[in-house]
């Protein structure tokens, strides 16, 4: 069993995410953005302002989130991510189509279909600070949820 939680930020994807996982002991998958911005010794600013940098970081978040999923042996998991940084990828990058049109991606979307997604509304309430996501305009969430 694989359960998606997806959207915008401001959601509550990861709440939910937690809740599920440990109600019925699945593994969780964790956000992997995080991860990989770490990894590329880089910040949110400096992606804004560099978008070979952008690409390259929405590419990776990419990749890592279906390598993350495809180790769980088992293919038994809860992720609190799936294909949602494809919006994201639109909204800040060039190379959408790109993705999109990669056989990778259609590989990843047969995969997620065999398990149930959840997509999730985002609510303003919702939208905070956290350190990592700062500066977002709820504007923005929208255009994210729209996609």
């Amino acid at each position: 069993m694989r359960i998606y939680f997806v959207g915008s930020h401001a959601t509550g994807k990861t709440t939910l995410c937690r809740y599920v996982s440990r109600r019925y002991g699945l593994p969780m998958i964790s956000e992997v953005a995080r991860a990989v911005l770490a990894e590329m010794e880089t910040s949110l600013d400096t992606l804004r302002t560099d978008l070979d940098l952008v690409a390259e970081y929405q590419e990776r978040v990419f990749a890592r989130q279906v390598a993350v999923e495809r180790s769980h042996a088992e293919g038994r998991f809860v992720s609190d991510r799936a294909f949602d940084n494809l919006a994201y990828v639109a909204e800040h990058t060039l190379n959408a189509a790109v993705l999109m049109n990669d056989d990778r991606f259609h590989d990843y979307m047969r995969w997620v279909s065999d398990g149930i997604v959840f997509f999730l509304r985002p609510h303003q309430s919702l939208l905070k600070d956290d350190g990592v996501r700062a500066g977002v305009s709820w504007d923005s969430v929208l255009r994210v949820d729209g996609m």
